[in-house]
């Protein structure tokens, strides 16, 4: 009877999940409706015109709608000039798209909005939201740490340039300049980037939740000392496919957005001896120099392990020429299914740049990693990783700013062959079950999604 009168008012319920066009923001908002979805909510995802041809398989169940941010044939430059004209554009166009559409669901009495769950990315949609009368969600897509930093930006109470080389932040481990976000760092040259992240919390408070895909566990004190501020601050994460973690639901087995499909690395990987394999991939958008791809290579060639490198197509050209791409000892690729990749028994080792989709991947699989940083919010991540949790180590860098080979080589013998590499790979062990425990029935982040989509019932 309970089941029938959910289902009813599931008719009721409908979610519009606004996502930035990234693939690091679509794939937990997409995970995030997918949760939703089980406890009887109805989702519309909504992206950018633009970026709407790369959602491959987004389940049928779900609806999928358009707004225009006014580069229809372009998506986000990467250069700072650019991307200031491209963010404001995008406030203007994307505040009368996302109204046209909210008009045009509202006039079906079958399609009305009841809730916009919104990347924080888009903080201009909480008040299309707010003139609607409807409920309005912000979603982070980084940890609350990296989060709490921008914040003290907005409110004032961390300046740009920074004059000290500690920090010590409410309920923050201390930090230190290197773990710092880069944008803090580069404000003189490119001061529109801290602008950009800073705005997030430009009209937060109106929101009428604050959700963060991360679990509590993993953020205990920074969660606690949010909530007070915004009693409606919600952790519901991690939001990665279930059969990787809960395996509650068989055909959760990826993001849905997959560009492309690679066998190839997995059928490598099955003939590898357990733990043997260093996983390395500095994710869907850093852009490492030739001299640090050339140190990597080198580091990967000297290392006694075998490995797997994915290095995007774009980045071929900075390999060194007598680099081999397949052998007996390594393999690079232009693409693998990470979680796959992950997820196999051969992996004993992950050298990352430490962006957030990465890190709760590995935490949620149990691999220990190396942590090279590159930009954005991947230092301080580098930070929790190697000081707070303690499942990984950061690979020193010279005066140049360069991970060296032969630093790489001793960093991975350290992790894959030394005691306290099994140190690291127990404690990843542990977040695991952790990670597992909060969205399983009765934990921390199951508890969350659920008063969430409750709420949207009454």
């Amino acid at each position: 009877m309970e089941k029938m009168e959910k289902k009813k008012m599931a008719r009721r319920a409908h979610c519009l999940v606004l996502a930035y066009p990234l693939q690091g923001h679509i794939n937990p908002m997409l995970q995030f409706s997918k949760q939703l979805e089980h406890q009887g909510v109805r989702i519309t995802l909504v992206t950018t015109r633009f970026y709407c041809h790369n959602l491959k398989r987004v389940p049928p169940s779900i609806a999928l709608e358009t707004i225009s941010d006014g580069f229809d044939l372009g998506g986000p430059p990467h250069d700072a000039d650019s991307h200031k004209a491209f963010i404001d554009r995008s406030r203007e166009v994307g505040s009368e798209s996302l109204a046209e559409l909210l008009e045009k669901l509202g006039r079906s009495k079958d399609k009305h909005v009841d809730c916009v769950v919104y990347d924080s990315f888009f903080p201009w949609a909480l008040d299309v939201v707010k003139r609607f009368e409807i409920v309005a969600a912000v979603f982070f897509t980084q940890n609350m740490t990296v989060n709490s930093i921008y914040y003290h930006v907005h409110l004032g109470k961390l300046q740009v340039p920074l004059t000290q080389h500690e920090f010590s932040l409410p309920a923050l481990p201390k930090l230190q300049l290197q773990d710092m976000p880069s944008f803090l760092l580069t404000y003189a040259e490119h001061p529109y980037y801290l602008d950009f992240f800073a705005d997030q919390f430009s009209s937060i408070d109106k929101a009428d939740w604050v959700l963060c895909n991360t679990f509590y566990e993993l953020d205990k004190e920074v969660a606690d000392w949010f909530t007070k501020i915004w009693p409606k601050f919600r952790n519901i994460g991690p939001n990665i496919p279930s059969m990787f973690l809960d395996k509650k639901y068989k055909d959760d087995q990826d993001y849905g957005i997959a560009q492309f499909e690679s066998e190839e690395c997995l059928e490598w990987l099955d003939g590898k001896p357990k733990g043997s394999v260093v996983y390395v991939s500095f994710g869907s958008l850093a852009m490492l120099g030739e001299g640090q791809m050339e140190e990597v290579a080198c580091g990967l060639k000297q290392c006694s392990s075998y490995f797997l490198w994915v290095v995007r197509a774009s980045e071929e050209t900075k390999l060194p020429k007598d680099f081999e791409k397949k052998s007996e000892k390594g393999l690079v690729v232009t693409w693998c299914s990470q979680l796959r990749v992950l997820a196999h028994e051969a992996i004993g080792c992950f050298v990352t740049h430490c962006g957030w989709n990465s890190i709760l991947e590995t935490l949620c699989l149990g691999v220990p990693t190396i942590a090279i940083p590159q930009w954005s919010d991947q230092a301080t991540n580098a930070k929790l990783m190697t000081d707070v949790w303690k499942i990984g180590i950061r690979a020193p860098i010279d005066e140049k700013k360069i991970v060296q080979g032969e630093t790489l080589k001793l960093c991975i013998r350290e992790v894959m062959e030394n005691e306290e590499g099994k140190g690291l790979k127990s404690n990843a062990i542990q977040w695991k079950t952790l990670a597992l425990r909060a969205i399983s029935e009765g934990g921390s982040s199951y508890e969350s999604v659920l008063e969430f989509a409750n709420s949207l019932f009454h």
